[in-house]
């Protein structure tokens, strides 16, 4: 075990997280003395890893992506209230000596989307996971009113509609009309990330249908940066925010829980073209 302070990712698969990169530019941008690490975990091997990390050591606490966000609840101490209304948790602190889960997703969703002139009324989801959860939770910050649903599972989208408590309707992963309907579209799947299935053809095809250019296309997976999805945003001349925006929003929220400090957000520009750099 390491002899500094240091915090990590878990997930599975982990490979791709650029979380270490951000956190060590913000640790060295500070002069901080730490180090954060990214660990993959399978699923049968998480209650391991959490009975593990209650032993002391200099364990400041983790972040959880897919597909840990909702299986880890039931292996920690207590949750934030913004994780209870979430139902999904993306960061595990310790606290006098407990465990404790927070959800910094809905911060980073919330810094990474733009200003709405006319208020933002209507969304399109997909995905029904734990970051379609915290979707749900800015949803309602920003006022959203109708709520359409595009998911592989029609079972698990009608309970994430119902969760919402919003109006709405649920239709499969590549509905059209739900697409072409909405002011913002996010994409809360893994659909187009590396190593997971390609986000479908006839959704692709019904973005390059939208009419109105002032529709939002937001990709939460940064892996690629560019998606197909937000390819087909931009070559219909929607507006795209991509998940590099998301994943250094919810960053600095962890980074504070971590280390103490606020991270260095006027090096943002230096810190995306360190992660946007070919490798």
């Amino acid at each position: 075990m390491t002899s500094i302070p240091f915090a990590e990712v878990i997930g599975d698969p982990i490979a791709h997280s650029k979380s270490p990169q951000i956190h060590r530019f913000w640790l060295d941008s500070l002069g901080i003395e730490g180090d954060y690490r990214a660990m993959q975990i399978k699923p049968d091997a998480l209650s391991d890893f959490i009975r593990a990390r209650r032993s002391p050591t200099r364990w400041r606490g983790c972040n959880v992506t897919v597909p840990h966000k909702q299986s880890i609840i039931p292996l920690i101490d207590a949750l934030t209230p913004l994780a209870e209304a979430v139902g999904a948790v993306n960061l595990v602190l310790p606290r006098n000596g407990r465990l404790v889960g927070d959800n910094s997703d809905v911060e980073g969703i919330m810094t990474a989307l733009p200003a709405f002139p006319s208020g933002l009324k209507t969304a399109c989801l997909i995905g029904s996971g734990g970051a379609a959860l915290a979707a749900l939770a800015a949803f309602k910050e920003l006022g959203v009113e109708e709520l359409f649903v595009n998911v592989r599972n029609a079972a698990k989208g009608a309970d994430l509609l119902e969760r919402s408590g919003l109006s709405g309707r649920v239709g499969p992963v590549d509905d059209r009309s739900n697409l072409t309907g909405a002011q913002l579209i996010v994409n809360a799947s893994t659909l187009g990330m590396t190593g997971k299935d390609a986000m479908p053809k006839t959704l692709l095809a019904a973005i390059g249908s939208i009419e109105d250019r002032s529709t939002v296309v937001f990709d939460m997976v940064y892996a690629p940066l560019e998606t197909a999805l937000l390819a087909a945003a931009r070559a219909r001349g929607l507006r795209i925010v991509d998940g590099m925006s998301m994943l250094i929003g919810q960053a600095a929220a962890a980074f504070s829980g971590f280390f103490g400090r606020e991270p260095p957000r006027e090096r943002d520009a230096a810190l995306r073209q360190l992660l946007t750099s070919p490798q």
